[in-house]
């Protein structure tokens, strides 16, 4: 028998931060990593398995025998095995056999494996999160870059199916790092956010339903090619986020469910255990070896790569006991509400400790309900996100922008409403993935009135997003006008960007990127109602809304306008909070974006007429379904 038991990574202290629900860097004790032991190289093998009656690793090294190589179970009570095989070394598959209680035999990933094999194969593999980084500069300044009043542009990406080769094959982690890296660079965006890149089985989901948590997928290259794509967006001044799902996973047989004949990571009651919607298992949030594993996860993408900031997928389905589920289904808490109170002081120790380690990320919750105090401090009661996206914002807006313009003066309150809550959570402004799938249709087809109308009501939809308080996200293709639903297996159509009316659209995003970065009135206060003023939110007979955005002066101080209809509006009269010449900086009717390039003064003279409350105001011509900007 050739594996050797006495060594161990694990100190009794880690195996108390382990067991209480403490440790956050379990990958550098769990998992498999390739040292020299008593003079020979071999890997140390570790890994959790409480309820195992016994415990092998199985490979290419010994032919995949499920017997040769057990590990051995430690001697105290934290349910690790663990072992050091002579002569397997980096690059070795791997996976775990597990004889449960019941006799029964399992092949199991490596919860902690670094790197898997492309699917359709399962084994883990032996490897490191070795770099030599060359980002200095960027970890210099982000704490600037990614401070709440600083400007926040995500661009979402699907690495899948953001562009694919001639052969409509994947690009690589390198591919990815020249051409993504400087077409983000060249629209303007301050972040990107991948969807899910840890190790997902089944291309449908979407990278949503994770059996390699610490493994980024190898369907676009080795985990170090991976940290050469954030290493180049660090270089290009570009923060990336990383969708992040500790709401649930899926029961594939090699995965984490049932990993060791027993429920060691879902919650063993269905009602809390089993999630309806995605046929998927939730984490046992009160079980302290869980939490030790999802803390370390978050900790891991922001140590071993650099990542600037986690956004946690489906917050409101782990918040609510009876999320998706019918009477009878689910059972209160302790008080008889139908809260989850585990998960809530899980993400609350998740959040506090995160900060603490790694003060200059964001963690942004997708929380889609009113729960309060999202991003409020934990120390207040709150949950201890930096941000929250606002879904209500999201529904409201699209609604109204569907509706036909000769409807939209009895529905402004749709556009407006968001405005009464928009400072009770630092809100992030999502048009995501999730709103172009599904039959939902693309975000320009979404629009009402013929072609021409269709790409102006999608310029102001965006200008509308650009300037509202708050930071914002926009998935790929919107950005040029994608015309058919998002497709998971196909690149985005790129060559619609050849015709003037999508690149356009481009050219808008690009415009009002660098608007939005320039203007500090549009992100020194995103998240302060002292940043926002209404000028005009209800004139019904026009469908215009004005308003305000503040930085820290009043020279700061940037008005928005937008004609919500294709009627023109010459001569419309907007009370202004400055005398003096206003110019127009951005109006989303120009030629080069697409649009009619209806005649606007590009600077506007005050005039002593009081207007909407304001002692000084000014007349000027708005475009059919057009957002102007003015600055003093």
């Amino acid at each position: 028998m050739a594996n050797v038991h006495p060594y161990s990574r694990l100190t009794d202290f880690d195996i108390a931060l382990f067991l209480n629900g403490k440790h956050t860097r379990l990958y550098e004790k769990l998992g498999a990593f390739e040292i020299e032991h008593e003079g020979t190289v071999g890997t140390f093998f570790a890994v959790w398995a409480p309820n195992a009656k016994n415990v092998f690793v199985t490979g290419n090294f010994n032919f995949w025998d499920r017997y040769s190589h057990p590990l051995f179970p430690r001697w105290d009570s934290s349910g690790i095995w663990e072992g050091f095989i002579p002569g397997v070394k980096t690059g070795e598959t791997y996976k775990y056999g597990i004889e449960t209680a019941g006799g029964e035999y399992l092949e199991k990933l490596d919860p902690m494996g670094l790197y898997c094999e492309a699917p359709p194969k399962t084994a883990s593999i032996v490897w490191n999160t070795y770099k030599e980084w060359k980002d200095t500069k960027w970890q210099e300044v982000r704490a600037s870059k990614n401070a709440l009043n600083a400007p926040m542009s995500i661009y979402e990406v699907h690495l899948a199916s953001w562009m694919k080769t001639l052969e409509n094959d994947y690009l690589t982690y390198d591919d990815l790092s020249v051409k993504l890296v400087n077409y983000v660079k060249e629209m303007g965006f301050t972040h990107v956010e991948f969807m899910p890149v840890m190790e997902y089985p089944y291309d449908p989901s979407w990278g949503y339903q994770i059996t390699g948590y610490f493994a980024p997928t190898a369907r676009f290259g080795d985990p170090q090619g991976f940290m050469r794509l954030v290493e180049a967006f660090h270089q290009a001044e570009i923060g990336v986020i990383l969708d992040w799902v500790p709401s649930h996973f899926p029961g594939d047989a090699h995965g984490l469910f049932n990993f060791d004949g027993s429920s060691a990571y879902e919650h063993p009651d269905p009602k809390r255990g089993y999630h309806p919607d995605w046929k998927s298992y939730i984490f046992d949030y009160g079980k302290n070896e869980v939490r030790s594993f999802l803390m370390s996860n978050a900790f891991f993408w922001c140590d071993r790569y650099h990542v600037d900031g986690l956004r946690v997928d489906a917050v409101a389905s782990m918040l609510y006991l009876d999320y998706s589920r019918n009477d009878g289904e689910w059972e209160p808490n302790q008080f008889g509400g139908n809260h989850n109170l585990e998960v809530i002081s899980f993400l609350q120790d998740l959040n506090s400790h995160i900060y603490g380690e790694f003060p200059h990320i964001q963690m942004i919750a997708e929380e889609s309900t009113s729960y309060p105090g999202v991003t409020k401090p934990v120390d207040m009661g709150g949950l201890g996100f930096g941000q929250k996206w606002m879904m209500g914002w999201m529904n409201d807006t699209l609604r109204f922008f569907q509706k036909d313009p000769i409807y939209r003066q009895h529905h402004l309150n749709e556009l407006t409403f968001s405005l009464i809550y928009a400072f009770t959570e630092n809100f992030c402004l999502p048009l995501s993935h999730d709103e172009v799938v599904y039959g939902k249709g693309s975000l320009l087809t979404k629009m009402p009135g013929d072609d021409w109308q269709k790409f102006a009501n999608l310029r102001l939809l965006l200008a509308e997003q650009f300037t509202h308080p708050g930071s914002h996200l926009l998935f790929m293709g919107g950005e040029f006008g994608q015309r058919e639903e998002w497709n998971h297996t196909q690149s985005l159509d790129w060559h619609l960007t050849e015709q003037h009316s999508h690149r356009g659209i481009q050219e808008t995003v690009k415009a009002l990127n660098q608007l939005y970065r320039s203007e500090p009135a549009f992100y020194s206060k995103q998240f302060d109602y002292e940043g926002f003023e209404w000028i005009e939110s209800n004139d019904q007979g026009n469908s215009v809304i004005a308003y305000i955005r503040k930085g820290e002066t009043a020279k700061q101080q940037v008005i928005v306008i937008l004609n919500l209809t294709p009627a023109p509006r010459d001569g419309y009269r907007i009370g202004v909070p400055l005398p003096g010449v206003w110019k127009t900086v951005f109006n989303s009717d120009k030629e080069e974006f697409g649009g009619s390039n209806y005649p606007v003064s590009g600077a506007t003279m005050t005039e002593e007429i009081n207007w909407q409350g304001k002692a000084f105001s000014i007349a000027i011509n708005l475009p059919p379904l057009s957002a102007l900007i003015l600055k003093a």
